[in-house]
């Protein structure tokens, strides 16, 4: 294997000679990164919060590829995950299309008295229930019937059309809230019938999503009246029932952080406009956070930093209320950057998703999640990944989704990593370049960012490295050395799980088969096998050393391990 300081003289001379251009000759090949892993140091329970996913399309729930991939969802985690979708009290024929759905919950006879259908919602939260899954209950969007500007109300959006073409009748405020109230009242009341006061009490209701932009087209304080309204109704039904919000996007804007503190103060000490009280019932609290993508000199550029500083402002943001610190947060959504359903062939910034850049992203990403987190001493519940999978659309089209046609692409692996780290977390530290504060200020543009989180129970440690920077650039592989201590018995059996071009990678396997539009059987079987999580060697017992093992990888840039000891 060539020797660091060979590579750097090879891209100094193919520099010299012109073989190389001057972007991908300005990443210096890496130094070598040692990562210490002290089982000893106890960082208290690992909180799965990456068990945690969700779409726009609802319907696709019960489609075939939706089924399938709810199911390898489900089976990749020990806790039950936690899904939420859009559009759940939308009018319609329930068809399902991009950032569009419908259940036609709640329409109204000739006399204007409520009619409610709960067939597809039951279809829906049925296909969750029996995976073990719980619903994160989003209440919305606005029914045909009770909007107060109900036309246009069926939008027929595509990738290339002008995004704010979907905002359309379901966006706006009731004409009446009494009667969203009550809307609210009978699908809770509902739920406890069909699933149980116990399933239902272990779900999570949340009002809208992204009220701070034209997801809402009514005011803030038409939000909060609403917010009320709901909240008051979910509690009726279900005095255990556990619901919150306000779901506003980048708290880091000025707009978005506005609108979070007004609804916050409004849960401490406004009045409340159906009790007259002070307050308003709150469970758990939310925001989302994105990152930005874009494109320089024709290479992907992510940019960690923005999603980790509005995950930071909204932390902050919670923190700075006494009564309600405490209370769990789910950042709703939590991406590298803000829409799914726009694909690569129209959004070439998006090029990441198909590869191996969307899971190590995912890897280091995470794990600052929970930096963040203690570090503001407030209590990270769970992040939404949002990313699913688009129905019957062309293979590898460049949505972030977490599979295509049935087929699981990288970053779902990750998942399956995380879902494979158990008990509590333990201490890392070495000659790390980045930690959370770092990324967040400055995203990751100078070395690679090449770190661990690592979790140990009693029988078992999991060490996920990673090794991701904002460049989708060639680099060489980094040589990285790994010393795990406080490990008990004489001897460990090693499971090294990789992700990289070679391995738990579909999207490379089907471009070596030529990117084929229409996959035979046996190609699409060969590309389920690579879209599953592999291991880079076989398992191997380890010899223990003063309670200690050493090892020693290359590991790609974008790549990621897992190395999961255990022992008797």
């Amino acid at each position: 294997m060539m020797q660091q300081n060979q590579i750097a003289r090879l891209f100094s001379t193919l520099l010299s000679i012109g073989l190389l251009n001057t972007s991908l000759a300005q990443v210096t090949p890496q130094k070598p990164v040692a990562i210490e892993v002290d089982l000893s140091v106890d960082k208290g329970p690992i909180k799965p919060i990456w068990a945690w996913f969700g779409y726009d399309e609802p319907n696709y729930t019960y489609m075939k590829d939706g089924k399938k991939l709810l199911t390898e969802i489900s089976q990749l985690s020990k806790v039950p995950v936690n899904v939420r979708a859009h559009s759940l009290l939308v009018t319609g024929d329930g068809k399902a299309a991009l950032k569009w759905g419908s259940t036609n919950a709640y329409t109204e006879d000739k006399k204007g008295n409520p009619v409610y259908d709960w067939t597809i919602v039951d279809k829906i939260f049925d296909t969750y229930i029996e995976r073990g899954m719980k619903p994160i209950a989003q209440i919305g969007f606005m029914p045909e019937a009770l909007s107060t500007h109900p036309q246009p109300y069926r939008h027929n959006w595509k990738p290339g059309d002008n995004y704010n073409d979907i905002y359309t009748g379901w966006a706006y405020p009731p004409k009446d809230y009494v009667k969203w109230g009550e809307l609210v009242y009978q699908w809770v009341k509902h739920s406890v019938s069909r699933y149980g006061q116990k399933e239902v009490e272990s779900w999570y209701w949340e009002l809208w999503n992204e009220p701070n932009i034209s997801y809402w087209k009514g005011t803030t304080e038409e939000y909060i009246k609403l917010y009320d309204y709901t909240a008051d109704a979910v509690k009726r039904a279900l005095p255990t029932a556990k619901v919150g919000g306000p779901e506003v996007t980048g708290p880091n804007w000025d707009v978005s952080a506005k609108f979070f503190k007004a609804f916050m103060d409004h849960v401490v000490s406004g009045k409340n406009y159906v009790t007259g009280k002070t307050g308003t019932p709150i469970d758990f609290i939310t925001f989302h956070a994105k990152g930005a993508p874009k494109l320089v000199n024709g290479a992907v550029q992510m940019n960690m930093g923005t999603q980790l500083r509005d995950i930071d402002k909204g932390f902050e943001i919670v923190a700075s209320y006494p009564t309600l610190k405490h209370l769990p947060i789910i950042i709703g959504e939590s991406d590298p950057e803000g829409c799914a359903a726009c694909s690569e062939d129209l959004h070439p910034q998006n090029a990441y998703r198909n590869g191996t850049m969307y899971s190590s992203y995912t890897a280091a990403s995470f794990a600052r999640k929970y930096d963040l987190a203690q570090a503001r001493g407030v209590n990270l519940e769970g992040a939404v990944t949002w990313a699913f999978e688009f129905e019957d659309q062309a293979w590898f089209r460049g949505f972030r989704d977490l599979a295509t046609n049935g087929v699981d692409k990288p970053v779902l692996n990750v998942f399956r990593m995380f879902g494979m780290m158990q008990g509590n977390r333990v201490a890392v530290k070495g000659g790390l370049a980045y930690d959370y504060a770092r990324i967040r200020d400055q995203s990751v543009r100078a070395e690679d960012d090449i770190n661990a989180f690592a979790t140990k129970d009693s029988k078992t440690a999991s060490v996920m490295v990673w090794n991701y920077h904002d460049d989708n650039l060639p680099a060489p592989d980094a040589p990285v050395t790994v010393q795990v201590k406080g490990i008990p018995g004489a001897k460990v059996l090693l499971q090294h799980y990789r992700i990289d071009k070679q391995f738990s990678n579909s999207y490379e396997a089907w471009k070596k088969m030529g990117s084929p539009k229409t996959p035979t059987s046996e190609q699409i079987a060969e590309l389920e096998k690579a879209g599953q999580l592999q291991l880079l060697t076989s398992p191997e017992w380890i010899t223990v050393k003063d309670g200690a093992v050493n090892l020693t990888m290359e590991l790609p840039r974008q790549g990621v391990s897992l190395l999961k000891f255990s022992w008797e």
